[in-house]
Formats: structure tokens, C-alpha cells, sequence
């Protein structure tokens, strides 16, 4: 299944492999491989108990993913323990937790790089690039969609704001 006509990168329209997520839906389970201590797995049970928010970027490697990560990570720092709270790109685990040291990322990143399951699963995947496309998703403590941004243009940021009130409202 597929979703036409839902972004566009640089302007051109793309298309998105997958079922949309809807608000209400149960999230779909994950693997995703992050890098501490060698290659580790993060799956949607590790998520569960506490609220989170998952932000998706193309790359780490781009300004505008940079931001986005930079931005949630100052953002969410107040909030502490009481959220999970992840990053999820196709860069492979090691380049993601050299950015996290560089820029003191604080938040986990996680890669989608082995299986691209994830990109699918969760409607995020860019058919014609086969990279993520900019999202955030804010889940309740019980795996639920609270709260879902696709951003229409890949190349802008989302909407901090919304995503961190959808948050708040379920602690």
C-alpha cells in the first residue's frame, strides 16, 4: 500500500510506503538498532510505561534533521526521566551516536538501516529515496498514537510546539 500525494521533497511530490498511522492506533512494533556498547536493539515494548515521542528524520547529516533533533532535545530536557524520547533515521548506529557526542544530544537515536521495516510499517518511508521522510509521533504510555505530524514539505521542520503540548497533556 502506498500514499501518494502526501509530500513533497524540494517541491517534487513523493510518494509514502505504507498504511498511514492514525491518532488512536496502536503503534506497530519496531526493531530498530541504535550504538552503546556495541550494536543494541529498541523495540516498542522498551517505549511502553511512559509517554514518548518518536522523531523521524531523513538524516542526521542534513541541517534541517539536525535542528529538529537539537531543537526536541533542549525541549524535552526538562521533562527528564518521566519520557521516552527517540530519534529514528536510515543513518547507520555509529554515525548517529558520534552526532549525539558532538552536539550533546542527550535523547536515543535508533536506526532503521537493517530491515527498513520500520520506515514501512509506520507509513514513513520515501519510495522513490528510500529514506524516511521528517514525522513526529507522540505515543501514550500504553503504545497509542496521541499525536502524528507528517511534515508536507521534507525540507521544513515541524511543529515543535504541538508535539511537545501532545506530550505534556499525557503526563
Amino acid at each position: 500500500m502506498t500514499q501518494t500525494g502526501v509530500i513533497t521533497f524540494k517541491g517534487n511530490p513523493m510518494t509514502l510506503a505504507g498504511e498511514a498511522l492514525e491518532v488512536g492506533s496502536p503503534a506497530p512494533d519496531f526493531a530498530l538498532h541504535y550504538a552503546e556498547g556495541g550494536i543494541q536493539t529498541l523495540t516498542l515494548a522498551d517505549l511502553k510505561g511512559k509517554p514518548s515521542i518518536v522523531s523521524i528524520v531523513p538524516s542526521l547529516d542534513t541541517p534541517t534533521c539536525a535542528v529538529q533533533t537539537k531543537k526536541f532535545n533542549e525541549e524535552l530536557a526538562a521533562l527528564g526521566d518521566k519520557i521516552n524520547a527517540v530519534t529514528v533515521s536510515r543513518d547507520l548506529p555509529f554515525a548517529q551516536a558520534r552526532f549525539c557526542g558532538a552536539e550533546d544530544i542527550k535523547m536515543r537515536t535508533a536506526s532503521d538501516y537493517q530491515t527498513h521495516a520500520f520506515g514501512t510499517d509506520w507509513g514513513v518511508q520515501i519510495e522513490e529515496l528510500k529514506l524516511l521522510t521528517r514525522a513526529v509521533f507522540v505515543l501514550n504510555a500504553d503504545g497509542e498514537v496521541a499525536h502524528k505530524e507528517i511534515v508536507s514539505e521534507v525540507t521544513q521542520e515541524p511543529d515543535y510546539a504541538t508535539a511537545m503540548a501532545a506530550l505534556r497533556m499525557l503526563l
